[in-house]
């Protein structure tokens, strides 16, 4: 399989800011050495989210950052507005993080591509 892969060109690079589109070239080149994180609240994540997703709400993120990624980790980030979205990546690089991407648009803009989402549904006992 690596053989077929190699006649294909290979994605971009991480660029500060993303489309959909460069995301969706990675995660089906099967690139696991990225994240994808939805800053929004959590009931936005739940509602939808782009599949693959971790939530981790920006009040929290930094807190957290440091103990789960490593600083060379490529991270894209997305919010409900790329000024929020950007606001978080650039938070994230004066800790030290060095490869932060925001995704344009963030998830209308990943299912206005038609690409898949998930739902968090939560049964009620």
């Amino acid at each position: 399989m690596k053989r077929f892969f190699g006649f294909l060109p290979k994605p971009k690079p991480l660029r500060p800011e993303s489309r959909v589109y460069d995301l969706k070239e990675r995660l089906d080149w099967g690139e696991p050495a990225l994240t994808i994180i939805d800053v929004r609240d959590r009931v936005d994540f739940n509602e939808s989210h782009i599949t693959g997703a971790i939530s981790m709400p920006a009040d929290s993120l930094l807190s957290t950052a440091a103990n789960c990624f490593e600083v060379s980790r490529d991270l894209y980030i997305y919010s409900n507005t790329d000024n929020e979205a950007a606001a978080v990546a650039e938070q994230l690089r004066e800790a030290g993080f060095s490869k932060v991407a925001i995704v344009r648009g963030g998830v209308a803009a990943w299912k206005a591509a038609g690409f898949p989402v998930e739902v968090v549904t939560a049964e009620v006992a």
